[in-house]
Protein backbone atom coordinates (compact mmCIF):
# COMPACT_ATOMS: atom_id res chain seq x y z
CA UNK A 1 0.00 0.00 0.00
CA UNK A 2 1.39 3.40 -0.99
CA UNK A 3 1.79 6.39 1.40
CA UNK A 4 -1.27 7.98 0.34
CA UNK A 5 -3.97 5.72 1.22
CA UNK A 6 -2.43 4.85 4.30
CA UNK A 7 -1.63 8.51 5.33
CA UNK A 8 -5.97 9.07 4.37
CA UNK A 9 -6.77 5.94 6.28
CA UNK A 10 -5.11 7.77 9.42
CA UNK A 11 -6.66 10.93 8.65
CA UNK A 12 -9.74 9.05 9.02
CA UNK A 13 -9.64 7.36 11.89
CA UNK A 14 -8.36 10.29 13.60
CA UNK A 15 -11.41 12.31 12.27
CA UNK A 16 -13.65 9.53 14.07
CA UNK A 17 -12.21 9.08 16.98
CA UNK A 18 -12.23 13.16 17.33
CA UNK A 19 -15.97 12.85 16.61
CA UNK A 20 -16.49 10.68 18.90
CA UNK A 21 -14.33 12.48 21.57
CA UNK A 22 -16.20 15.37 20.90
CA UNK A 23 -19.87 13.77 20.76
CA UNK A 24 -19.34 12.34 24.80
CA UNK A 25 -17.67 15.87 25.61
CA UNK A 26 -20.94 17.94 24.27
CA UNK A 27 -23.34 15.51 26.16
CA UNK A 28 -20.97 15.61 29.17
CA UNK A 29 -21.66 19.71 29.18
CA UNK A 30 -25.52 19.22 28.56
CA UNK A 31 -25.48 17.17 31.94
CA UNK A 32 -25.37 18.26 35.08
CA UNK A 33 -22.79 16.81 36.57
CA UNK A 34 -23.91 16.57 40.36
CA UNK A 35 -27.05 14.86 39.33
CA UNK A 36 -26.70 13.71 36.22
CA UNK A 37 -29.94 15.60 34.58
CA UNK A 38 -30.12 17.90 31.87
CA UNK A 39 -29.17 21.07 31.91
CA UNK A 40 -31.05 23.99 30.66
CA UNK A 41 -30.33 24.51 27.63
CA UNK A 42 -30.93 20.33 26.76
CA UNK A 43 -34.06 20.06 28.77
CA UNK A 44 -35.70 22.99 26.81
CA UNK A 45 -35.13 20.99 23.75
CA UNK A 46 -36.55 17.96 24.89
CA UNK A 47 -39.27 19.79 26.32
CA UNK A 48 -40.30 21.19 23.49
CA UNK A 49 -40.96 18.28 21.36
CA UNK A 50 -43.02 16.46 24.45
CA UNK A 51 -45.13 19.61 24.37
CA UNK A 52 -46.46 18.57 21.09
CA UNK A 53 -48.35 15.60 22.86
CA UNK A 54 -52.01 17.02 24.67
CA UNK A 55 -51.07 15.10 27.86
CA UNK A 56 -48.30 16.46 28.91
CA UNK A 57 -47.51 17.89 32.30
CA UNK A 58 -44.86 20.64 33.20
CA UNK A 59 -43.39 20.84 36.59
CA UNK A 60 -41.16 22.47 38.73
CA UNK A 61 -39.69 21.63 41.99
CA UNK A 62 -37.91 23.00 44.63
CA UNK A 63 -36.14 22.15 47.76
CA UNK A 64 -37.34 24.35 50.68
CA UNK A 65 -35.11 26.13 52.93
CA UNK A 66 -32.00 23.94 50.96
CA UNK A 67 -30.03 27.26 52.49
CA UNK A 68 -30.32 26.39 55.72
CA UNK A 69 -29.63 22.57 54.91
CA UNK A 70 -26.44 23.73 53.58
CA UNK A 71 -25.61 25.35 56.02
CA UNK A 72 -26.76 23.74 59.09
CA UNK A 73 -25.63 19.92 57.86
CA UNK A 74 -23.34 20.97 54.87
CA UNK A 75 -22.83 21.01 51.83
CA UNK A 76 -22.38 16.98 51.12
CA UNK A 77 -25.97 16.66 53.03
CA UNK A 78 -27.58 19.17 50.44
CA UNK A 79 -25.69 17.49 47.79
CA UNK A 80 -27.60 14.16 48.66
CA UNK A 81 -30.50 16.12 48.64
CA UNK A 82 -30.63 17.39 45.30
CA UNK A 83 -29.56 14.25 44.03
CA UNK A 84 -32.11 12.05 45.76
CA UNK A 85 -34.43 14.78 44.65
CA UNK A 86 -33.22 14.03 41.01
CA UNK A 87 -33.36 10.37 41.07
CA UNK A 88 -36.87 10.66 42.52
CA UNK A 89 -38.03 13.04 40.02
CA UNK A 90 -36.62 11.02 37.14
CA UNK A 91 -38.04 7.95 38.49
CA UNK A 92 -42.05 9.77 38.58
CA UNK A 93 -41.62 11.27 35.46
CA UNK A 94 -40.49 7.42 33.89
CA UNK A 95 -39.08 6.91 30.41
CA UNK A 96 -42.00 8.97 28.96
CA UNK A 97 -40.92 12.52 29.84
CA UNK A 98 -37.91 14.23 30.75
CA UNK A 99 -36.34 16.30 33.80
CA UNK A 100 -33.56 18.94 34.39
CA UNK A 101 -31.86 20.80 37.22
CA UNK A 102 -32.55 24.95 36.34
CA UNK A 103 -30.15 25.77 38.77
CA UNK A 104 -29.06 25.39 43.13
CA UNK A 105 -31.97 23.81 43.94
CA UNK A 106 -34.49 24.26 41.37
CA UNK A 107 -35.91 21.60 38.92
CA UNK A 108 -38.48 21.34 35.92
CA UNK A 109 -39.33 18.33 34.58
CA UNK A 110 -42.18 17.71 31.20
CA UNK A 111 -43.86 14.37 30.91
CA UNK A 112 -46.76 12.66 29.44
CA UNK A 113 -49.49 12.26 31.73
CA UNK A 114 -52.42 10.40 30.15
CA UNK A 115 -54.25 8.80 32.62
CA UNK A 116 -54.16 11.94 34.80
CA UNK A 117 -52.06 10.45 37.72
CA UNK A 118 -49.62 13.34 38.32
CA UNK A 119 -49.82 13.85 41.70
CA UNK A 120 -49.63 9.94 42.74
CA UNK A 121 -46.83 9.67 40.34
CA UNK A 122 -44.23 12.35 42.32
CA UNK A 123 -45.37 10.42 45.78
CA UNK A 124 -41.50 9.09 45.20
CA UNK A 125 -40.49 12.52 46.77
CA UNK A 126 -41.35 11.37 50.31
CA UNK A 127 -39.13 8.69 51.15
CA UNK A 128 -36.55 9.47 53.23
CA UNK A 129 -33.13 10.25 51.74
CA UNK A 130 -30.68 7.70 51.99
CA UNK A 131 -27.44 9.13 53.62
CA UNK A 132 -29.32 12.54 55.02
CA UNK A 133 -31.34 11.08 58.24
CA UNK A 134 -30.94 14.03 59.88
CA UNK A 135 -32.41 16.69 57.44
CA UNK A 136 -35.99 17.65 57.95
CA UNK A 137 -37.51 19.42 54.66
CA UNK A 138 -39.67 19.70 51.97
CA UNK A 139 -39.54 19.80 48.19
CA UNK A 140 -42.39 21.80 46.82
CA UNK A 141 -44.23 21.20 43.56
CA UNK A 142 -45.80 22.71 40.87
CA UNK A 143 -47.65 21.89 37.73
CA UNK A 144 -49.63 22.43 34.87
CA UNK A 145 -51.47 20.73 32.36
CA UNK A 146 -50.44 21.87 28.92
CA UNK A 147 -54.26 21.00 27.43
CA UNK A 148 -55.38 23.37 29.96
CA UNK A 149 -53.16 26.53 28.45
CA UNK A 150 -53.66 26.17 24.54
CA UNK A 151 -51.18 27.72 22.70
CA UNK A 152 -49.17 28.27 25.59
CA UNK A 153 -45.46 27.35 24.89
CA UNK A 154 -42.67 26.10 27.81
CA UNK A 155 -41.68 29.80 29.23
CA UNK A 156 -45.47 30.85 29.84
CA UNK A 157 -46.17 26.90 31.02
CA UNK A 158 -43.11 27.37 33.63
CA UNK A 159 -44.27 30.08 34.63
CA UNK A 160 -47.96 28.84 35.65
CA UNK A 161 -45.66 25.61 37.19
CA UNK A 162 -44.10 28.24 39.41
CA UNK A 163 -47.12 30.08 40.74
CA UNK A 164 -48.38 26.60 41.52
CA UNK A 165 -45.51 25.97 43.24
CA UNK A 166 -45.59 29.22 45.29
CA UNK A 167 -49.34 28.82 45.90
CA UNK A 168 -48.05 24.79 47.32
CA UNK A 169 -45.35 26.95 49.62
CA UNK A 170 -47.99 29.12 51.14
CA UNK A 171 -51.10 26.54 51.60
CA UNK A 172 -51.69 25.76 54.97
CA UNK A 173 -53.87 23.16 53.59
CA UNK A 174 -52.05 21.93 50.66
CA UNK A 175 -53.84 19.97 47.72
CA UNK A 176 -51.40 16.61 48.54
CA UNK A 177 -48.79 16.45 51.18
CA UNK A 178 -47.18 12.93 51.48
CA UNK A 179 -45.66 11.59 54.28
CA UNK A 180 -43.29 8.80 54.37
CA UNK A 181 -40.75 9.92 56.05
CA UNK A 182 -38.24 12.82 57.15
CA UNK A 183 -38.36 14.53 53.28
CA UNK A 184 -42.44 15.34 52.40
CA UNK A 185 -43.06 15.93 48.79
CA UNK A 186 -46.04 19.48 48.55
CA UNK A 187 -48.01 19.51 45.37
CA UNK A 188 -50.21 21.78 44.08
CA UNK A 189 -51.59 21.72 40.40
CA UNK A 190 -53.14 24.62 38.28
CA UNK A 191 -56.23 24.39 36.62
CA UNK A 192 -57.58 27.30 34.33
CA UNK A 193 -59.34 30.15 35.65
CA UNK A 194 -58.14 29.57 38.95
CA UNK A 195 -55.94 31.52 41.37
CA UNK A 196 -52.74 29.62 43.63
CA UNK A 197 -53.63 25.87 44.25
CA UNK A 198 -56.16 23.75 42.13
Amino acid sequence: MSALPLAVAALGAAWLVHTVWMVRRLRTARRDPLTGLWTRDAFTRRARRLLRNKHAVVLLADVDHFKQVNDTHGHATGDALLAATAARLTHAVGHDGTVGRLGGDEFAAVFIDRDHTAPDRLDTLARPVDGAPQVHTTVSLGWVRAADHHGEELPGLLRRADEAMYAAKRSSSLVHRARFGRLIASVAGRRPGRRGAA
